[in-house]
C-alpha cells in the first residue's frame, strides 16, 4: 500500500505534465497563426506583384511601355474603327429600310389583276413628223414619268413642266441617258393639236413627248390613270377657257406598272430623288 507522501508526489507530477502539454499546443497554434499572418501581409503580397520596372522589361523600348500604359487595352484606333463600323451599319440598315418601303409601295400599287393606275390607251405622238400612234406598249422598257395638263394653262402647268425638266436632268446625271421617258398628255384635245403641243413643249425640255388624241381617247386614258379633268360646258369656238385637272406626276416602271404618284408639294430635288431611288432598286432590264 502506497504511502500518502508518494501519492502526493504522483499527483503533482501529473498536473505538471498536463500543463506542459497545454502550453506546447498553444505555442504550435500561435506559430501557425503568425506564419499565416505573415503570408497575408500587404508587404508580402506586394513582393509577389511585379513592379512597373519588371513589367517594362517585357517591352522592347520605354516608349512602347509608356504607350501601352497610356492607352491600355482599348486604343484610339480601335475606338475609331468601332465608330466607323457602327455608322456604316446604321446607314446600311436605313437604306435597306427605305428600299423595302419603296418595294412595298410599288408592289401594293400594282394591285391584283387590272392595275390600279394605268392601262391600255391609243393616242397620237406629237413629236414625230408626221404624228404617229402611241400606246401603253411604247412606255415599256424604261421608267416613264406621265403628266396630264393643257397648253393654255396660265400658271400651274408651266410650273410643273419646269419641275419635270429639272427631274429629267437630275435623272440623267445619276443614271445616264435613255432611262426615263417623260410624257405630257393633253386634257384639252380641242385646242392642243400636234403642232401646238410640239411648239409648247420645246420651251421646257426636248425629251418630253407630247400626246394628244380625239376626245374619247383622251377621256379613256384619263380614266385609266385615275385623272380628274373637266372643261366648261357649251364652249363657243375661239372662246378662252380653263381645264380643271389632277396635278400629279405618275411614275411607271419598265413593265408598265404604276410605281408612285409625285404631288405638287415635291420639290425638284425631292421628286428626282424618288425617281432615282426606284430606278436604283430596279433589278430588271432597262432599254436604253
Amino acid at each position: 500500500m502506497a504511502s500518502p507522501l508518494l501519492s502526493s508526489i504522483r499527483a503533482v507530477h501529473l498536473n505538471f505534465c498536463k500543463q506542459c502539454l497545454a502550453t506546447s499546443s498553444k505555442r504550435s497554434f500561435a506559430s501557425q497563426t503568425v506564419k499565416h499572418d505573415l503570408r497575408c501581409r500587404p508587404s508580402n503580397i506586394a513582393q509577389r506583384i511585379p513592379s512597373r520596372w519588371q513589367q517594362q522589361r517585357a517591352y522592347k523600348t520605354v516608349q512602347e511601355a509608356k504607350s501601352r500604359h497610356k492607352s491600355g487595352p482599348f486604343s484610339w484606333q480601335a475606338g475609331l474603327l468601332f465608330l466607323l463600323a457602327g455608322a456604316g451599319l446604321t446607314i446600311y440598315f436605313r437604306y435597306e429600310k427605305a428600299r423595302m418601303s419603296r418595294a412595298r409601295i410599288a408592289e401594293a400599287n400594282k394591285g391584283i389583276g387590272r392595275p390600279l393606275v394605268g392601262g391600255p390607251f391609243h393616242l397620237t405622238n406629237c413629236n414625230t413628223d408626221p404624228p404617229s400612234e402611241f400606246t401603253e406598249s411604247d412606255l415599256k422598257g424604261k421608267y416613264s414619268l406621265v403628266y396630264f395638263g393643257f397648253t393654255h394653262c396660265p400658271d400651274i402647268c408651266p410650273e410643273e413642266l419646269d419641275k419635270m425638266a429639272g427631274m429629267i436632268d437630275r435623272v440623267k446625271e445619276k443614271h445616264g441617258e435613255g432611262v426615263l421617258k417623260p410624257v405630257f398628255i393633253s386634257c384639252d384635245p380641242a385646242r392642243d393639236t400636234p403642232e401646238v403641243m410640239r411648239r409648247y413643249l420645246a420651251e421646257f425640255h426636248g425629251d418630253i413627248i407630247g400626246l394628244t388624241g380625239a376626245w374619247e381617247e383622251v377621256k379613256d386614258v384619263c380614266k385609266a390613270y385615275r385623272v380628274y379633268f373637266s372643261t366648261p360646258p357649251d364652249v363657243k369656238p375661239g372662246q378662252d377657257y380653263l381645264v380643271d385637272h389632277s396635278i400629279y406626276f405618275y411614275l411607271m416602271d419598265p413593265e408598265g406598272d404604276f410605281v408612285e404618284a409625285i404631288g405638287r408639294n415635291f420639290t425638284v430635288d425631292a421628286a428626282a430623288e424618288v425617281i432615282n431611288d426606284h430606278i436604283a432598286d430596279w433589278r430588271g432590264k432597262i432599254d436604253r
